[in-house]
C-alpha cells in the first residue's frame, strides 16, 4: 500500500497541472468567446486572460467582433417596368453582442446574405429601370435602413450596403446605347443650329451697322455738297453783283469778261463729254475770242493799275 502512495500523488499532481492549464483561456483582441456550463450560456469571455472551470465549462462560440465584409451574390431582379437586370453588392457589418450573434440565429452570415438579397429584390423591384440606374445612392440608403433594422435582434450593426453592379440585358444595353447616341446627336445639332443662329444675328447686326454708317456718310456728303453749292451760289451772286455795278458804271470790259467766262465754261463741258467725238463750235466763237481778248485787256489794265499804284 505504501508503494502506491507516490504514484497516486504524482497522478494528482499531473491532474492538477492539466486542470490548471485547461482553466486558462486567452482571448485575442477583436474576439469574444461565449462560455457554456452544462450546455447553457453563462457569460462571455473578453479579450485577454480568462479563467474558467474545467470539465464544467466549455467555450461555445468564438465571435469575431471586428467589422466584416460580406459579398452579396449576383441575382436577377425584375424592375417595376418589367426589365430584367442582374445585381450584386457588398455589405459591411459588425457584431455588437456576441451572445445574440451566437444564439439568436443559426449561421449568421448566411442569414444576413439571404435577408439582403430578399430586400434587394423588394427595393429594386419597386423602381423603374431609369430610377434604378440613376438613384443608386437612394437604393443603398433604403437597403441599409431595412436590413439594419431586421438584423438588430441578432446583435449586429449593418454599417453599409453598396450595390456594386447593375447589369441590364444585352439587347437593352444596345437600345440604351442607341438612345444615348441619338441624344448626343440631337444636342450636337441643337448646338450647331444655335451657333448658326448666333452667326446670322451677328452678321445681320454688322450689315445693319454698316448700312447706318453708309447712310450717315451719304448724309454728311450731301450736307457738304449742299454747303458747297451754297458757297458757289453766293460767289456767283457776288460776281454778278460786281459785274452789274461795273456795267452801271459804264465798264464794257466787265461785260466781255462775264460773257467770255460763260462761253469758256460751256465749251469745257462740251469738250469733256465722253460721248462727243466731234465738237461743233458756234458761229459766235469769234465773239468768244474777242471776249477773251477783252479779258486779257482787262487783266493788263488791272496789272498796270497795280504797277502805277506801286510807283
Amino acid at each position: 500500500m505504501s508503494g502506491l502512495l507516490p504514484f497516486f500523488m504524482l497522478s494528482l499532481l499531473i491532474l492538477a497541472v492539466i486542470l490548471a492549464v485547461a482553466a486558462v483561456r486567452v482571448v485575442p483582441q477583436g474576439m469574444e468567446y461565449t462560455l457554456e456550463r452544462w450546455g447553457r450560456y453563462i457569460g462571455t469571455l473578453k479579450p485577454g486572460f480568462n479563467v474558467i472551470m474545467p470539465i464544467f465549462d466549455r467555450i461555445g462560440s468564438k465571435i469575431n467582433m471586428m467589422e466584416q465584409v460580406l459579398d452579396v451574390p449576383s441575382q436577377e431582379v425584375i424592375t417595376k417596368d418589367n426589365a430584367m437586370v442582374r445585381v450584386d453588392g457588398v455589405l459591411f457589418f459588425q457584431i455588437l453582442d456576441a451572445a445574440k450573434a451566437a444564439y439568436e440565429v443559426s449561421n449568421l452570415q448566411l442569414a444576413i446574405r439571404q435577408l439582403t438579397q430578399t430586400n434587394i429584390r423588394t427595393v429594386m423591384g419597386s423602381m423603374d429601370l431609369d430610377e434604378l440606374l440613376s438613384r443608386r445612392d437612394d437604393i443603398n440608403i433604403r437597403l441599409l435602413s431595412v436590413v439594419d433594422h431586421a438584423t438588430g435582434p441578432w446583435g449586429i450593426k449593418v454599417t453599409r450596403i453598396e450595390i456594386k453592379d447593375i447589369t441590364p440585358p444585352h439587347d437593352l444595353v444596345e437600345s440604351m446605347g442607341r438612345q444615348m447616341k441619338a441624344e448626343r446627336e440631337k444636342r450636337a445639332q441643337i448646338l450647331e443650329a444655335e451657333g448658326f443662329r448666333q452667326a446670322e444675328i451677328l452678321k445681320a447686326e454688322g450689315e445693319k451697322q454698316a448700312a447706318i454708317l453708309q447712310a450717315e456718310g451719304r448724309r454728311e456728303a450731301a450736307f457738304r455738297e449742299a454747303e458747297a453749292r451754297e458757297r458757289l451760289a453766293e460767289a456767283e451772286a457776288q460776281a454778278t453783283r460786281m459785274v452789274s455795278e461795273a456795267i452801271s458804271q459804264g465798264n464794257v470790259q466787265a461785260i466781255n469778261y462775264f460773257v467770255a467766262q460763260k462761253y469758256v465754261e460751256a465749251l469745257g463741258r462740251i469738250a469733256s463729254s465722253p460721248n462727243e467725238k466731234v465738237i461743233l463750235l458756234p458761229m459766235e466763237t469769234s465773239g468768244v475770242l474777242a471776249s477773251l481778248a477783252g479779258v486779257a485787256e482787262l487783266a493788263r489794265d488791272a496789272f498796270s493799275g497795280k504797277k502805277s499804284d506801286r510807283v
